[in-house]
């Protein structure tokens, strides 16, 4: 028995249990576990490989990524109290992925003023948040200035809150809106108060996938466009990955290879977050639209996304996120094991996700996300939007915080459900 008897007959039956392992596993697939062990960066084609691991290379893999996270970022989990505000979903885009747009005429659109941008700022403040996280639909005929004018009223009332806003697709359309060129535009939202940009828009960074599912979209060259733009105007992003609809093993390789090649070059990805395809209510898979669609990533192909992103992109972006709106926070509380070292954030209102069918979105209390955090054995600490730690965690019986006295429902912030509800 490890930890007290004598008899070291255990521990030999796990050593020869570990050799039989590792002698099941493919020659190439192994060479590159050890390559990343030493710290090397594994290519795309090995990346490949590794999303088609399963039995003992599987087990194998989420090994070695735990391992390569603990020597990168230790045992502590992040995360960040914020508050999403999606603040419109009326669209001109018609994604086959995306159930939580709706058309300028359809009686479920809604579109909320920026006085209620700025009241739901300011709730999140009162109650601990340190970032409002702001995307919505491109609605038609847009004030081009709608943004700026967003992130100036907020940043008036509440000036110290990090305002984490407006992905690649959102910043080129209020871009053209305005007549004036991506730089210029990213400028005057830094102006006007965005401390970053979320690097959602991306899904597949593959245009043959991207015609399929989201025809119309932002194409990869001006995604890449946009948010290496940013990061050299010193406005970090995150960076993202749509995953368990029409791509394989090869497109997720390649995705997180390019990601890692900004990486190199710019420097301004805070993290990666991976988010498995919500297909309940997608259109393309709800109705029919795309041949072969599948629903979603299943377990297995959720885990090995975490652990071939950390062997991917360990040496470059050292921050992978977990997503407990998109895998549920038992699925979530088991990727920490595969490479994650983040639990995302308590949210309050998530409707994209939620529009499309997932059951978890409305508000993850930080007492709830410090306690699956330590049920894995590791120690939680509160962060800021670009990686601060704020406070650690190092007891289990800390103060409350004024969010874990509200209940997760949508009755107090006002659900998707009840935004859309015809009046």
């Amino acid at each position: 028995m490890i930890g007290g008897v004598s008899d070291p007959s255990h521990l030999l039956e796990l050593s020869s249990a570990w050799q039989r392992m590792l002698a099941a596993i493919d020659s190439a697939l192994a060479r590159s576990l050890d390559k990343s062990l030493e710290g090397k960066d594994i290519s795309s084609e090995e990346a490949a490989v590794l999303f088609d691991a399963e039995g003992p290379a599987l087990n194998a893999l989420i090994l070695v990524a735990d391992e390569l996270r603990r020597r990168t970022v230790g045992d502590t989990v992040t995360y960040v109290i914020n508050r999403n505000i999606n603040f419109t979903n009326v669209c001109i885009k018609r994604c086959g992925f995306c159930a939580f747009s709706r058309g300028y005429r359809e009686e479920e659109g809604y579109s909320l003023p920026i006085e209620e941008l700025v009241r739901r700022a300011r709730e999140a403040w009162e109650m601990g948040a340190t970032e409002v996280c702001i995307q919505a639909g491109l609605p038609p005929k847009m004030d081009g200035h709608l943004y700026v004018d967003v992130c100036q009223a907020i940043k008036q009332e509440i000036p110290d809150i990090h305002i984490h806003g407006f992905s690649p697709e959102e910043v080129l359309y209020g871009a053209a809106r305005s007549r004036t060129s991506v730089e210029d535009y990213l400028g005057m939202l830094k102006q006007a108060g965005v401390g970053s940009l979320p690097g959602t828009s991306a899904e597949i960074l593959d245009d043959a996938v991207r015609r399929v599912i989201s025809p119309g979209r932002i194409s990869t060259k001006d995604w890449i466009r946009v948010v290496t733009t940013a990061h050299r105007l010193h406005i970090p992003s995150s960076s993202t990955i749509m995953y368990g609809h029409l791509e394989n093993s090869r497109h997720k390789a390649e995705h997180l290879a390019l990601l890692r090649d900004i990486q190199k070059e710019t420097g301004g990805f805070t993290e990666f977050v991976p988010l498995s395809f919500v297909h309940w209510e997608a259109p393309m898979y709800k109705k029919g639209l795309i041949h072969d669609v599948r629903p979603g990533a299943t377990g297995a192909e959720v885990v090995k996304m975490y652990a071939v992103s950390r062997l991917m992109l360990n040496n470059w972006i050292p921050n992978i996120q977990v997503s407990w709106v998109k895998e549920g926070p038992k699925l979530a509380q088991l990727c920490l094991n595969a490479g994650a070292n983040d639990f995302g954030g308590t949210l309050i209102n998530e409707s994209i996700s939620t529009a499309a069918g997932a059951t978890h979105g409305q508000l993850m209390r930080p007492r709830d996300l410090r306690g699956l955090i330590r049920d894995v054995g590791r120690t939680p600490a509160q962060r800021s939007t670009t990686y601060d730690i704020l406070k650690r965690f190092d007891a289990a019986d800390e103060p409350p915080d004024f969010l874990d006295s509200v209940q997760p429902d949508g009755d107090r912030f006002g659900s998707y459900q009840q935004l859309t509800k015809p009046a």
